[in-house]
């Protein structure tokens, strides 16, 4: 298959979001094949383990026959040659984000020269959603019902009762 064809959408996806997976739908249309590389990242704190984040979006966009659904740790630029691919795909929720992104572009540029980065915008009513606002509202007892499937709905709210101090 043609690397060119085959992209990577890496992420913490803690947890994954209907903005998520807009992205991934979108992605699934345009490209051949979509491997959603889930970071192991030792440097942020995630509230799901690496295999249950992995599961709720295998859950989540398992409809799709051409996305895969994988863990990874180390270096995203890798990653995304381990998987035969020369491109990454990142979201832009605002233009917020765009510096960020940009600087990450041009830092993995310089790493892998081979792989170049896409970005995506969500659908509008997505923009403002993120997983750490997702977990908040969770944790809080808040609904989330709109911002993230169902099933993800019910694995926050059972974290949330574990997380739970007992009286």
């Amino acid at each position: 298959m043609n690397p060119k064809r085959i992209a990577v959408y890496p992420g913490t996806f803690d947890p994954v979001t209907n903005g998520h997976e807009d992205l991934v739908r979108r992605a699934a249309g345009i490209f051949d094949r979509v491997v959603v590389g889930i970071a192991a990242n030792p440097y942020k704190a995630p509230l799901f383990s690496l295999d249950e984040r992995v599961e709720l979006a295998r859950r989540v966009v398992g409809d799709l026959s051409n996305v895969t659904v994988v863990g990874y740790a180390g270096l995203t630029v890798d990653f995304a040659r381990e998987q035969g691919s020369q491109i990454v795909i990142r979201g832009l929720r605002a233009v917020s984000d765009f510096e960020f992104e940009f600087q990450l572009a041009n830092m993995s540029r310089h790493l892998a020269p081979d792989v170049d980065y896409v970005f995506l915008t969500p659908q509008e009513q997505f923009t403002f959603i993120s997983s750490t606002m997702v977990r908040e509202i969770a944790m809080l007892g808040g609904d989330i019902s709109h911002f993230v499937d169902p099933i993800v709905v019910q694995a926050l709210t059972r974290r949330r009762a574990e997380m739970r101090p007992s009286a």
